[in-house]
This record gives C-alpha cells, sequence and structure tokens, in this order.
C-alpha cells in the first residue's frame, strides 16, 4: 500500500555510536525537503543498543522500525525495508554517516531532471586504497563480460518501488547491489547516474568490507547469468 511519496532505509548492525545522529540528521533534512518522506529503519540483527538509538532518534516521526534477530546481511536487510515500505519511490542510506542526506535530494532532482525510473550514485572521492580501486575496475569488467551492461554504481540509489521485487531477487548479501542494478540495466529501464559526496565514517569500521565478499562477486555474478538465461527460457516457453 502506498502512503507516502518516498521511503527512505536506513540499515544498521552494530551501529549504537552512529546511529542517533545519522537519523537526527536525516530527519532535519526531510523535514525541509521532503516533508511528506517516511524513514524505515532495519536493525540487521545488532548485538548492541543500535534499536534502542534508533527508537528514541526516530521518535515523534513518520517511520518503521523493524529488526533481525540475526545479522543476516545488507541485501536481506534492504528487501526487509522494501517490503515494509509505503512510497511510491524508494532509497536508502548506509548507518555510518559516509552518505549525507542531501545525497537524497541530488538522486530526487535527477530521476525529475532525466525522466528516470531509477537513479544510480558514484561517490566523488572514496579512499578505498588501490587493491580495492583494482578489485572494483576488476568486478566491472566482469559484469561488462558476462552480462553486457556498463554498470556505474557505488551508492544508494533512488527507485520507483513497483520496480524492486524482493521475491525475484535472491541474494542477501551485499551482492543485491550488483544484481539489482544489472537487471535494470539488462531491461532498459530509464536510469541515470549522479555523482555524490562520500564523508568518513563518523565512528567504528565497515562490516561490509574485505577480500572473501569481494573475490565471492566472480561467482555470484556467474550464478545471476544462469538464473537470468532460465527466467529468459522460462518466459519463451
Amino acid at each position: 500500500m502506498i502512503g507516502h511519496d518516498l521511503s527512505v532505509i536506513v540499515f544498521a548492525f552494530n551501529e549504537e555510536a552512529n546511529i542517533a545522529p545519522v537519523l537526527l540528521e536525516l530527519r532535519q533534512w526531510l523535514s525541509a525537503n521532503e516533508p511528506s518522506a517516511e524513514i524505515v529503519f532495519v536493525d540487521d540483527g545488532s548485538s548492541d543498543d543500535t534499536s534502542a538509538e534508533a527508537a528514541k532518534a526516530l521518535s515523534g516521526t513518520p517511520h518503521q522500525l523493524l529488526r533481525h534477530e540475526t545479522n543476516r546481511g545488507i541485501g536481506a536487510a534492504l528487501k526487509t525495508g522494501v517490503r515494509a515500505a509505503q512510497g511510491a519511490w524508494v532509497t536508502f542510506l548506509p548507518a555510518d554517516g559516509q552518505v549525507a542526506p542531501d545525497a537524497i535530494g541530488t538522486l530526487r532532482a535527477a530521476a525529475t531532471r532525466e525522466q528516470s525510473d531509477v537513479v544510480f550514485s558514484v561517490y566523488d572521492h572514496r579512499d578505498d586504497g588501490l587493491h580495492r580501486k583494482v578489485l572494483s575496475a576488476g568486478v566491472r569488467t566482469l559484469i561488462l563480460l558476462v552480462h553486457g551492461v556498463r554498470m556505474r554504481s557505488d551508492g544508494p540509489y533512488l527507485f520507483r518501488h513497483s520496480l524492486f521485487d524482493p521475491e525475484k531477487l535472491v541474494p542477501d548479501t551485499f551482492f543485491l547491489n550488483f544484481e539489482f542494478p544489472i537487471r535494470i540495466l539488462g531491461a532498459h529501464v530509464p536510469a541515470t547516474v549522479v555523482t555524490i559526496e562520500c564523508r568518513p565514517r563518523r565512528s567504528g569500521y565497515s562490516k561490509s568490507t574485505g577480500l572473501k565478499r569481494i573475490y565471492g562477486v566472480a561467482q555470484d555474478l556467474l550464478e545471476l547469468r544462469v538464473r537470468r538465461v532460465k527466467e529468459a527460457l522460462s518466459r519463451q516457453a
């Protein structure tokens, strides 16, 4: 049921120190720029007081507070948020404070200006180290070779709610943020790309990095290719 024009999903795992200032900054921005929006907060199995801090920060504003009993992954958190979201448009922000709320304004403006159904974002600068940059370039090359699309998507994206079907998107991991863009670009959905700022984390460390996750992307890309071929054959049958 669509009850808002925009839903902003914030997902977190053990972000007790960050979550209150991040949500308060988001609340302030939405109040000034998107007063009809809702916040959908998803605690992905935190073992600290992330949920309690989020509940306090969100009190008095339109929101939903959801929680996984165990840590299931970024993809699972995003799918849970989309299932609950009541907005015609949906976007998301990480709970570490690296992406400022005004990025939402950049995404929204581009959707209107370009008449796009999806708006992806790339970072103006992000110091991930040389090895991460090389691996990122390698992943983009694999996506082009295996799926035939040129993907530019680093950060949050904005999409029409109707385009995101959690039941058809398999990954519970970060790979969901590759699969959704690949499917959108492969289907030739009107999409555009904007550049946004990436700030340092407020505190703590990233839980979504690591060589194991990155090296697994190649296998995930091949598995997705197999699934897409089977889906195409099923539609033709």
